[in-house]
C-alpha cells in the first residue's frame, strides 16, 4: 500500500523543504523501517500548520512558519504487513501521521446517451457575449488544469482558436515526461476547451498529475500524493503573483471512487472523511492564500452511477467536498441534473455539490467525432471558466475565494422550492445575476 508520512523535523528542514531553491530529498528526513520502502524520487512537500478557527468568519487559520508546518514524504508498505509496518514508522518521534495515498481518477460518465445541445448553446446559457462585453475573458487569469495533460494544437484546431499555455509555470509530476501542451489528446484536452468556453483568454497552466507512469488501469489513473506535490508548487505560482492582481484558478475534474485505496472512515490516515489528511489541510490553506479551487462532485449519481463507483452512500468525499472548494454537480443543456452527477450531502461539508454547470454537450471531440464532452468532468472546468471570467477585474485580493463562492451560490438558478437541495446544490450557474450581484457589491464599496 502507498503512503503519505508526515513529520515534525527540526525548522531548519522544514524551512529548506519549503525554499524552492534547495534540494531536500525524502531520506535526508526519514529513514526506511518496518518494511516501509521510502520513495526518494518525490520531493518532500510542507504542510502548513491549522490553526485556531477565526471568530470573524468561522474559518481556520494557516502558518507555515517552520516552527509550525510539517513535511510530507511518500513511500510504500507491503499489503501484507501494513498493521505492523505502519507501527513501526510510529516509532519515531518525528513522524506525527500517516495517511492514505488513493488513487484518483477522471469523472468521465458512464452514459452513453447522445450530446444535448453544443458547445456554442452552452456559451449563450452562460452569457458569453455578456462577459465579453464586460471585458471578462480571462485575461492575465492563471487557470491550471489539472489532469491528463492538455494537447493545444487538438483543442485550437476544433475550437478554431488555440489556448494560452503557460509552460512556464506548468508542472509535471516526478516520472511523467512531456511538454506542457504537447501531451497526447485525452480527458485533459476536453477540460482546457471546456475552460474556453467562458474564458478563452486564460493563461492554462498544465499539471498532467492523472498522467500516471506506476500504477493504474489507464492513463487516467493517478496518486493523491501527486496533486499535493502539484499543489504545492501552485502554492509558489500563487505567493509569486502581486497581492493586488491575485489570481489562481484550479480545475480538478477527478476523485477518488473507491474506499479501496484508502483507510477506513475513522482511522486517522483516512482522506474521504478526515478534514486533517494533509491534501485536504493544503487544500484549505491554497484557497485561504487566495486561490479558487474547484472541484467536479464525481459520477456516482443514483440513476445512473460510474462502474467505479464503491461507495455505498455519500459519493463526494475528500477535497472534492472540502468547505474551502466549489464543488460542481452537472446538468444537461437544458438545466436539468444529469442521471450520473453525484449528489450530496458531502463528507466533509454536508451542502455539496454547491451548484451545477453545464455538461454532456458537443465541445471538444476529444472522445471521437460525435462524442459529448460529458461527465461532472465537463461541468467542472466550464465552471472554472467562469471563476476565471471574474477574476478578469476582480482579484482574490478585492473579492476573496469565500466571498465569491457566497456570490454563485446566491444567484444561482434554483431548482425546486428549497434554497439547497442534495441533486443541484443551491442552482445552476447563472453568470448574468452573477454579474448583476457583482456590480451592486463594487457600488456598494
Amino acid at each position: 500500500m502507498r503512503l503519505l508520512i508526515q513529520l515534525r523535523p527540526a525548522a531548519d528542514v522544514v524551512a529548506a523543504v519549503a525554499d524552492p531553491g534547495v534540494t531536500v530529498r525524502s531520506s535526508d528526513i526519514l529513514d526506511a523501517a518496518g518494511g516501509f520502502v521510502l520513495d526518494d524520487a518525490y520531493a518532500p512537500i510542507m504542510v502548513p500548520a491549522v490553526g485556531p478557527v477565526a471568530a470573524e468568519n468561522d474559518r481556520p487559520s494557516y502558518s507555515s512558519a517552520a516552527e509550525d508546518a510539517s513535511v510530507l514524504v511518500r513511500g510504500e508498505i507491503p499489503d501484507d504487513d501494513i498493521v505492523a509496518g505502519i507501527r513501526e514508522l510510529q516509532r519515531s518521534r518525528s513522524v506525527t501521521g500517516v495517511f492514505a495515498d488513493p488513487v484518483i481518477e477522471t469523472t468521465l460518465t458512464c452514459g452513453g446517451d447522445p450530446a444535448v445541445g453544443t458547445w456554442q448553446d452552452i456559451e449563450s446559457r452562460l452569457n458569453v457575449d455578456q462577459l465579453t462585453a464586460a471585458g471578462l475573458t480571462g485575461t492575465g487569469v492563471a487557470l491550471a488544469i489539472v489532469d491528463t495533460g492538455i494537447n493545444a494544437a487538438f483543442v485550437g484546431k476544433v475550437r478554431g482558436t488555440a489556448p494560452i499555455i503557460d509552460a512556464e509555470r506548468s508542472w509535471n509530476p516526478a516520472g511523467v515526461t512531456g511538454t506542457a501542451g504537447q501531451f497526447p489528446v485525452a480527458h485533459g484536452s476536453m477540460c482546457a476547451f471546456d475552460t474556453m468556453i467562458a474564458a478563452p483568454q486564460a493563461s492554462l497552466l498544465d499539471i498532467p498529475v492523472l498522467q500516471s507512469t506506476r500504477q493504474g488501469s489507464t492513463v487516467m489513473d493517478g496518486l493523491l500524493s501527486d496533486a499535493v506535490a502539484a499543489y504545492a508548487q501552485l502554492r509558489t505560482v500563487l505567493s509569486d503573483q502581486p497581492e493586488a492582481t491575485r489570481a489562481l484558478v484550479i480545475s480538478n475534474s477527478w476523485g477518488a471512487f473507491s474506499p479501496q485505496w484508502d483507510f477506513p472512515v475513522g482511522n486517522p490516515g483516512n482522506y474521504s472523511d478526515n478534514p486533517s489528511h494533509p491534501f485536504n489541510v493544503i487544500v484549505g490553506s491554497l484557497e485561504a492564500a487566495g486561490a479558487d479551487i474547484v472541484f467536479a462532485a464525481g459520477n456516482c449519481g443514483r440513476d445512473c452511477p460510474d462502474e467505479r463507483c464503491a461507495y455505498t452512500s455519500q459519493p463526494i468525499g475528500g477535497a472534492n467536498s472540502s468547505p474551502s472548494v466549489l464543488c460542481i454537480g452537472g446538468v444537461d443543456d437544458t438545466g436539468t441534473r444529469v442521471g450520473y452527477s453525484s449528489q450530496g450531502p458531502g463528507r466533509l461539508s454536508a451542502n455539496k455539490p454547491d451548484i451545477c454547470s453545464y455538461t454532456h454537450f458537443l465541445g471538444s471531440t476529444a472522445f471521437g467525432a460525435g462524442e459529448p464532452d460529458t461527465g461532472t468532468s465537463a461541468a467542472c472546468p466550464v465552471a472554472a471558466g467562469v471563476v476565471a471570467a471574474i477574476r478578469t477585474r476582480w482579484s482574490a485580493t478585492a473579492l476573496p475565494p469565500a466571498q465569491l463562492r457566497a456570490l454563485l451560490r446566491s444567484t444561482a438558478t434554483r431548482r425546486g422550492s428549497a434554497d439547497f437541495d442534495n441533486d443541484y446544490g443551491y442552482g445552476v450557474v447563472n453568470t448574468a445575476a452573477l454579474l448583476t450581484a457583482l456590480q451592486q457589491t463594487a457600488d456598494r464599496a
